[in-house]
């Protein structure tokens, strides 16, 4: 079982017009936990940074945390990097077609970019499971970062964040969860070292997805996309399945992000340079 294909088709269908692309960040924002967790982070930091901060969204994919950012602070300078160019070239004609001049993206490998100085916030949303000399890239993060900037990582954590501790469901479904990952997830402590290992002053790591987050995943993200694997048929009844389990799911990501979690299926990391 793969994303990609479904994020493709659902991307396709989406891109139709700005105005159905809009909608389906909204979608995004409201069904995915992950944003939950980050856009309340950013709330937080952005009073931190002038009107005209230079941002980094390292690993951009579709645009959806630049066109939040960009929202929550209109002046701000971001640019979006990701390896895919077909998602950089539409992200940069997606943001042209709104008239957006202060928000770009642009083709690289995060480890090899040579920024210095330059970003006061750095967003690096479910990337770094996908990257193997990690170590390398926050070391890339820091000095692309000024004085007092902030890092600011979302990825699964070592306590089943890919879904590896799942045994009770078919292999072959459980392993589609982590195959495009190279490592099943990070320990709190092991991303804290290698975060201060790497230059950072200031780290705080908690978990997200506890129990709730656990629940909420599985029926809006894990069992549609087996759904959609199984047969795209799927697609003619998602509308339905998703007006059974929206409400549920929305009382359940507001309960992940009040909660201080003592384990949990995925991390959240801010770090001060």
């Amino acid at each position: 079982m793969q994303y990609d294909p479904i994020k493709g088709s659902l991307g396709s269908f989406f891109n139709r017009s700005a105005g159905l692309r809009i909608f389906f960040y909204r979608l995004l924002d409201l069904l995915l936990l992950r944003a939950w967790h980050i856009h309340r982070e950013l709330r937080q930091i952005a009073p931190q940074y002038p009107f005209d901060a230079q941002v980094l969204d390292a690993g951009s994919g579709f645009g959806q945390y630049s066109h939040y950012m960009h929202r929550l602070r209109r002046q701000w300078n971001i640019l979006g990097l990701d390896l895919k160019q077909e998602q950089v070239d539409d992200c940069n004609q997606f943001f042209s077609g709104l008239g957006i001049k202060n928000v770009s993206f642009e083709t690289a490998d995060l480890t090899i970019i040579d920024f210095t100085d330059r970003f006061q916030l750095v967003l690096c949303v479910d990337v770094m499971e996908h990257i193997e000399p990690d170590r390398l890239v926050f070391g890339n993060f820091h000095k692309a970062m000024q004085q007092g900037g902030t890092l600011l990582i979302s990825t699964p954590s070592d306590q089943g964040g890919s879904d590896v501790h799942e045994h009770h469901e078919d292999v072959e479904g459980a392993r589609g969860f982590i195959d495009e990952h190279v490592r099943d997830g990070y320990g709190m402590e092991e991303l804290r070292e290698k975060l201060l290992d790497a230059g950072f002053s200031k780290v705080d790591v908690r978990y997200q997805y506890g129990l709730p987050g656990r629940i909420s995943w599985k029926l809006s993200m894990k069992y549609p996309i087996i759904m959609l694997n199984t047969s795209r048929l799927f697609f003619v009844l998602l509308p339905f399945y998703y007006l059974l389990v929206f409400p549920f799911c929305l009382l359940l990501n507001a309960a992940d992000v009040r909660i201080k979690h003592s384990t949990g299926t995925g991390l959240i990391a801010r770090a001060v340079k």
